[in-house]
């Protein structure tokens, strides 16, 4: 059979290659030249989305950045409150220790002291005068 030239092959008719190397005559969708489509202008949410990223980025990492310079700062001031809290429980623990040791400890309690003490102003302001009673 003769071969026809490709200038005589109907619409949709296009000579391909196949796979395997052989050409051969084949029916192809027609491709409509298409336009392309006009620019349209870039939405405002994603223009403030774009700004927005890098900076939501760069305040991490300078968050991530400060956070490694103030730690060592941070163990000190945690340690320091620990040596707070452990002098307040001192302090509160303390006289408790030495009372519940004075009764006990073969010493003998002493004297307790009363002392009652008045005092009398005239007015706000006034010059404030006491007495204190010793029994």
């Amino acid at each position: 059979m003769p071969a026809m030239p490709l200038v005589e092959l109907p619409p949709g008719v296009e000579m391909v290659t196949l796979p395997n190397g052989y050409r051969t005559l084949a029916y192809t969708h027609p491709q409509p030249h298409a336009h392309a489509p006009a620019a349209q202008p870039v939405p405002v949410w994603a223009k403030t989305t774009a700004l927005l990223a890098p900076t939501l980025g760069g305040g991490i990492a300078a968050a991530g950045f400060g956070i490694s310079y103030a730690a060592p700062g941070l163990i000190a001031m945690t340690e320091a409150l620990w040596a707070a809290i452990a002098l307040i429980a001192a302090g509160t623990l303390a006289p408790l220790l030495l009372r519940a040791g004075r009764g006990s400890g073969g010493r003998g309690a002493g004297p307790v002291q009363h002392v009652t003490q008045n005092i009398t102003a005239s007015g706000m302001f006034g010059r404030a005068t006491g007495t204190l009673n010793q029994r």
